[in-house]
């Protein structure tokens, strides 16, 4: 038996996984641990890190559906085979972070809902709030299975550039939310929206400035802006294709995902 902390993990993954092991698994360093992760239509394979004799520690992968998985614990040494030494189940769920970056991105282009954005900046949440919530909501958005068509301005593309109105990156820059607005960068639309005054002719660069969000005004000004130093903390995909590899740079882990 081990004893997985915490049991379940949000679809977009990469919270921190710790595996108690019970005394008789704890051994020698020369041994490998992995976790194997089998769902319904995906599997996926983390390495782990050794905290001391007794617990590893792991990044949990990003799942495509809301299910309970099983988990095993696998361990190798060079020259022998790979031995499942303990089972556990693993429940991947839809947290309201997943449910907020669906609703982001379907109302892209909607006034009415980029309007309530602006009304619940009014209730400033503290910088600690902010920086998780940038967390949670970058990695869900990019989790996300966005359309082919998916744009930072909505669908409705026909709208020419003077007409004043919000934007997605508008709500993300007046939050300060450092990693959504990078990763809005990389979408289509994210550079135009830079240049679209809203309703008190602010653009998301003059509100940056207004702020006095630094690193942010110096994102969407500069060249050549490099990936924030917080999208670090994030896992990143180091292989994609028939099978798709994920490095965490903070724990040194990689996740692998096959289709099962």
């Amino acid at each position: 038996v081990m004893k997985l902390n915490p049991q379940q993990a949000p679809l977009y993954g990469d919270s921190v996984i710790t595996v108690q092991l019970t005394e008789e698994d704890k051994v020698e360093d020369d041994v490998v641990f992995y976790l194997v992760f089998t769902g319904s239509t995906v599997q996926h394979c983390t390495s782990t890190r050794k905290i001391n004799p007794g617990s590893l520690e792991t990044i949990s992968p990003g799942h495509d559906c809301c299910e309970t998985v099983k988990v095993a614990l696998c361990a190798s040494r060079e020259g022998h085979p790979v031995l499942v030494v303990a089972e556990e189940s693993f429940q991947f769920v839809q947290d309201e972070v997943y449910d907020a970056a669906q609703f982001l991105a379907t109302c892209a282009g909607n006034q009415q809902a980029l309007n309530f954005t602006r009304f619940l900046d009014r209730s400033r949440p503290p910088a600690a709030d902010v920086d998780f919530l940038d967390e949670k909501v970058a990695l869900a958005f990019r989790h996300l299975k966005l359309p082919a068509e998916w744009n930072v301005l909505g669908a409705d593309q026909s709208l020419t550039d003077n007409i004043p109105r919000e934007t997605l990156m508008h709500f993300a820059v007046r939050l300060g939310l450092l990693r959504l607005t990078w990763f809005l960068l990389q979408q289509p639309g994210g550079r135009g929206a830079l240049s679209i005054h809203n309703n008190e002719g602010a653009t998301p660069v003059s509100l940056a400035l207004e702020r006095g969000y630094q690193k942010l005004h110096q994102l969407l000004t500069e060249e050549e802006a490099r990936e924030p130093d917080s999208w670090s903390t994030l896992s990143h995909t180091v292989h994609s294709g028939d099978y798709s590899v994920k490095h965490h740079r903070g724990l040194d882990v990689y996740m692998l995902t096959v289709e099962a």
